[in-house]
């Protein structure tokens, strides 16, 4: 082996679609850069809707710049921008629950009073 060999490190470079995942493994030095093990995976070729100046990067879930370098075994995740903001779909739902427990809520006071009615009704059919 050559001591370049001797220093290379082990890294994947992943990206994420809805249906699919691409895992790409790569031998690069440790001083390499994420960007250029980016760009060296092939992946930008493979997806070019991925713009490493719009789409964010990380190292196992943790956001990380582009001129950062990685460890053995670390996993460079490219991330897809988000379609619709988490909070706003949160608190839709969140209003979406309120109104149905509402509904449900005067449903069975509907049917409460229904059945005091219809209960009345018998009562004075009965005498």
């Amino acid at each position: 082996m050559t001591s370049e060999q001797n220093n290379l490190i082990h890294v994947e470079v992943v990206y994420a679609l809805p249906n699919t995942q691409r895992v790409i493994k790569l031998a690069i030095t440790a001083d390499t850069p994420v960007q250029e093990i980016i760009e060296r995976s092939g992946v930008l070729e493979m997806y070019p809707e991925i713009d490493l100046k719009k789409n964010k990067v990380g190292v196992f879930s943790r956001p990380v710049k582009l001129d950062a370098t990685v460890h053995d075994g670390d996993r460079i995740e490219i991330y897809r921008p988000l379609l619709a903001d988490p909070k706003d779909i949160r608190r839709k739902r969140a209003e979406q629950a309120k109104l149905e427990a509402l509904a449900a809520k005067k449903a069975q006071k509907d049917a409460s009073t229904n059945s005091d009615a219809d209960y009345a009704e018998n009562d004075d059919t009965a005498s």
